[in-house]
Formats: C-alpha cells, sequence, structure tokens
C-alpha cells in the first residue's frame, strides 16, 4: 500500500527525489499489511501518528547540520576538520555533504508532517473520529511543519514549498520552482498560527506541542519578519511579537528554571521553561540525542567509545564576551578548574583539566589540549550508570534538545519592544531582560541597545544550534553591521604549547601562546543563505542560483 510507504521513506515522496526513488519502489506492499486507511481509527491511534513528529524525522538535520550552520557558522564554536570544518570557515560548496543532510533532513520533517496533515483528516472522519481530535493532531503536524519552514527560510531562503507529496508523485510534478522567502515565511507563519488556535494550554505527555509552543514560533517569526526595517510592515511585525510574546509570558503559567545548568540535564526533559524540544530517547541510532557523542571530549566522559569531541571548544572570540563572573559559563563549556559532580559519579566527580595523564602512567594522556584550551559541556551528561541507563551506543542520548524555551521568548519580547530604535528603558522589557540576565549572576540593566541584547542572546543559547538565526536577524536589520561582527570576529584564535625552558604547567592556560591566525576569515553578503545542494541542482535544474524565485499560490 501507498500511503504507509509515504512515512517511512519521506525523501522519496518530496520533490527532491533523486533516480533512485522510482515510482514502483513506492507500491512496496508493507509486511504487516497496515495502511493509514485502516489505521486513523480512533484517538490513540491519532496520537501514536503524530508521536512520530517530534524525534526520528529530525535526526539526520540535528546529528551535524543544526550545529554547524548555527554555533559553527555563528563563530560561537572552533572546530576545523574536513566537511564540518568548512562551516566554520565558510568554506563549504553545494556540495558539502552535511549541507544535504540539513536540507533533506528538513523537508524530510515537512513529508512526515504532510502525510499526517494530507492523509489523517479524510481517514478519520470517514472513522467516526470526533473532530476536535482530528483538529489537535492536525494542529501538532502544521506546528511542526511551521518549525521546519522557518528554519529553511532562514538557512536557505528561497526554495520551493511543498504542501502535498503524495499529490506531487501522482502528478509526475517533482521539478518545482524555488519561492520566495515571503511566501516561505507566510507558509510557517499560517501554519503557526493554525497551530496556536487549536492546540492545547497543557498537552497530558509531557514534550507534545502546547499552544505556548507555537506561540513562542509565531513571536519568533513576527520577530524576523519585522527586522527588515525597510518593509512597510516592519513595525506591525514588530509590535505582534511583542504582543504573543507577552501571552506567552503572562497567560502560559511557565517559568525560567532557577539554576541554568539544569536545564541540560535528562532529569528536567520537558521543564518548565521548555516550549518546545525534540524528544530523543536511548536505544538506538537515529532515536537518541547525538549531540554528546559528537561533542564530549572523552570516553573517560562517557563511558563508551562514542567521544568525538576532543577537537571541538568554544571559539577564542566567545570566551572573550562572556563575563568572567556569568554563571552560565560552566554549564557552557569546561576550562581548567571545572568540577561537574554530576560525571564519573562513581568517582565522586569530573574534574576539568587541559591535559589528563594515566595516574598509572604518566606518559600515556587520557585527555588532550583542544586547541583553545576548554571543551563543551553543554548536552554532555555522562556516562549511562551516571544517568540510570538513559545514555546507550548508537549515539542515543535521552536528552531532549531545545528549539525554544521560554527565555528566548523573555528576549524576543525585549527585541519587539527595541523595535527599530537605538534603545529602550520600557518596564517589561527591562523586566524580562534582567530575568535571563540575573539568572546568570549579572547585575541587572536599566536600558537596552540592539547589541545588548543580542549579547545576552549568544550566551544564553551558545550551543543550543539557534545563533545563526540571531546573527541573520542583525543582517536583516544593518547588513553592513553583522557582517562587520563576522568578519572582525577573533573566531580563528588558538593556543599552543609554550617550549620555553621556564613554561607554565601543561594544566595551566600560562603554559600556552597565543597564536593569531595569518589572514582572517572574509564573508561576504553572499554567503549569508547557504547553497541548494549540488544533487538537487541537477535532478531540478529551476533551483540553481539565479534562477527566479516565485511567489506561491496558497489555496
Amino acid at each position: 500500500m501507498k500511503n504507509s510507504i509515504k512515512i517511512i521513506f519521506a525523501l522519496c515522496l518530496s520533490i527532491f527525489a533523486n533516480s533512485s526513488c522510482k515510482k514502483d519502489f513506492l507500491e512496496i506492499e508493507p509486511v504487516d499489511k497496515l495502511t493509514q486507511d485502516n489505521f486513523y481509527r480512533n484517538q490513540n491511534q491519532i496520537r501514536a501518528a503524530t508521536a512520530s513528529l517530534y524525534g526520528f524525522p529530525w535526526f539526520d538535520f540535528n546529528d551535524k547540520f543544526y550545529w554547524l550552520a548555527g554555533d559553527l557558522l555563528a563563530g560561537n564554536m572552533y572546530y576545523t576538520y574536513d566537511q564540518e570544518g568548512q562551516f566554520f570557515y565558510f568554506s563549504y560548496g553545494e556540495g558539502n555533504a552535511h549541507l544535504s543532510s540539513g536540507w533533506k533532513g528538513l523537508y524530510r520533517v515537512v513529508s512526515y508532517a504532510n502525510s499526517i496533515i494530507n492523509d489523517m483528516p479524510r481517514i478519520a472522519r470517514a472513522n467516526g473520529v470526533d473532530q476536535t481530535v482530528i483538529d489537535k493532531a492536525l494542529a501538532e503536524a502544521r506546528f511542526i511543519r511551521g518549525v521546519a519552514y522557518y528554519m529553511l527560510a532562514e538557512y536557505w531562503g528561497e526554495l520551493p514549498i511543498v504542501e502535498n507529496s503524495s499529490e506531487l508523485v501522482a502528478a509526475n510534478n517533482l521539478k518545482l520552482p524555488k519561492n520566495k522567502r515571503a511566501s516561505v515565511y507566510e507558509m510557517a507563519r499560517r501554519d503557526l498560527a493554525f497551530a496556536a488556535d487549536n492546540l492545547p494550554a497543557v498537552d497530558p505527555t509531557l514534550g507534545r506541542a502546547t499552544k505556548w509552543g507555537a506561540k513562542g514560533m509565531l513571536a519568533k517569526l513576527h520577530l524576523t519578519m519585522a527586522q527588515n526595517l525597510s518593509d512597510s510592515n516592519s513595525a506591525a511585525n514588530f509590535e505582534t511579537a511583542k504582543t504573543i510574546a507577552a501571552e506567552v509570558i503572562e497567560q502560559s503559567g511557565l517559568a525560567l528554571m532557577p539554576n541554568y545548568a539544569d536545564l541540560f540535564k535528562i532529569e528536567h526533559n520537558n521543564n518548565a521553561e521548555s516550549l518546545f524540544a525534540l524528544q530523543w530517547m536511548e536505544g538506538g541510532y537515529a532515536f537518541g540525542n547525538s549531540r554528546q557523542a559528537n561533542w564530549a571530549r572523552s570516553s573517560f566522559i562517557t563511558g563508551n567509545s562514542e567521544a568525538w569531541g576532543g577537537g571541538k571548544c568554544m571559539s577564542y572570540d566567545f570566551m572573550q564576551n562572556i563575563a568572567p563572573n556569568d554563571q552560565r559559563r560552566s554549564a557552557i563549556y569546561m576550562a581548567p578548574g571545572d568540577r561537574y559532580p554530576e560525571i564519573r559519579k562513581s568517582t565522586g566527580g569530573y574534574e576539568y583539566q587541559i591535559v589528563l595523564r594515566d595516574p598509572t602512567d604518566p606518559n600515556t594522556i587520557l585527555e588532550g589540549a583542544t586547541p583553545v584550551l576548554n571543551s563543551l559541556k553543554k548536552y554532555v551528561v555522562g556516562s549511562s550508570d551516571d544517568n540510570g541507563g538513559k545514555v546507550s551506543t548508537g549515539q542515543a542520548t535521552a536528552l531532549n534538545q531545545y528549539v525554544i524555551r521560554l527565555a528566548d521568548v523573555y528576549l524576543i519580547y525585549a527585541e519587539a519592544t527595541l523595535g527599530a530604535g537605538g534603545s529602550t528603558s520600557d518596564a517589561k522589557a527591562l523586566q524580562y531582560f534582567n530575568a535571563v540576565h540575573t539568572r546568570a549572576g549579572l547585575t541587572p540593566k536599566t536600558s537596552l541597545t540592539f547589541n545588548d541584547i543580542f549579547q545576552e542572546r549568544r550566551v544564553e543559547f551558545a550551543l543550543e544550534s539557534n545563533a545563526w538565526f540571531d546573527v541573520k536577524r542583525w543582517y536583516y536589520r544593518d547588513p553592513a553591521a553583522a557582517l562587520a561582527y563576522l568578519n572582525g570576529q577573533q573566531r580563528e584564535f588558538t593556543y599552543y604549547r609554550d617550549q620555553s625552558p621556564n613554561a607554565a604547567d601543561e594544566n595551566l592556560v600560562a603554559g600556552y601562546v597565543l597564536l593569531p591566525p595569518p589572514s582572517p576569515i572574509t564573508i561576504s553578503a553572499a554567503q549569508m543563505f547557504l547553497p541548494i545542494p549540488a544533487a538537487d541542482v541537477v535532478f531540478n535544474p529551476l533551483l540553481a542560483a539565479g534562477q527566479p524565485a516565485e511567489d506561491y499560490t496558497f489555496k
């Protein structure tokens, strides 16, 4: 049967099919004979279908691309190896494998959501399912699709909008033109607005989408559109973003977590600050969060062989832009002397050292120095024993991946209140900004500029993969200033070991010498949107650079 194959092989049903995705492949009969026509019979079955939207479809996007195109592009993280490092240097091309994974991954999410949006209502109504159940499931799927289209717009700008994959396949209409970024925004807006109107304020299952998550994303979308200051709708979008953000803050009943570090522990998944997070589990590849496997410094931390973060660290530029007394610092990255009792619990905790030598054999280095003498901490939680079995091989850690949390909405309110102005002393904007700022142990601000809010976001959401979205909003607001920010970063500064006879100990920063790069990275306006992957352009020449984008005709 065709319809269940749509879900499992989402990319073959999207417009970005390659030559191996043939029509006869879609005709394969599933072994269990389960079809959507005999599945959407009741609320439980429909809930089971929408539950699939929160994890697995996002894996290829989340595994590497999300942080490569988030923290590496933005200059927060340092990593230079191979095709991953191309995002650090802005040297990626259309053939970059991770670029392709991000593009296809987000369209896979769209295709999963489309399958539910287009098939479930008809079948469920025929089975006598109540319309409120149908509308709620539609709202979940449209929320997920709206988030995906918001992200696609920010990364690529112009791209095809796909609302019904199966119709396109049936009509052999696989080569669609690009749509304008304004149309993609409108697609996301419609989906998120529908979700906000039809999702419940509270879902009995933690982690499911709610109206507050939808409103939070809707506020962020309006803020993004507002930062194009030359647009005649800019002022209205600022006001809409502010109004919606205020609703979330004042009516949701949610609250900031008192301790910032607790946000990134498995036991605090789906906490009172979480508005929408990808839901991951232990037990198998592509069903768990791979962040720890990609970022952990060593097996000494993870308790297994999956620890590939030995060369990854925060950039020198980021380190220079976080206050020494900022209490978030040790939850973002590890520095010499930091101690983490939640890691290696059985031995009394883990203390970070620049170099860790085997106590039984000092010639054996268990953990070496990273290029900027720190290691990533956020989303690194320790071994299976440290986490009650919630960490397993297969890169599967049961730690949620935030997409938006309440602190984001607080700062959205402040940025929307500032609007196109140079500064604001608005009492509520200061209240919400300072709620985030003072949680970090910092002195309250008495007025705010765009740079104040941008820098606060840079630290608050470091390593949460959203930093590039903040850079893009700055770019829409003031292209020259955003490019100057990127080109002025000390992102390539690294340390090397001082080889002089009187050099300090290897576990002291004083034992290393700071090395500026021979020439800085130069980033141009042409690089602010990513190129569409080469394989998709070959399949569909309408996606090529320079091909015109069209307005989308909404039904």
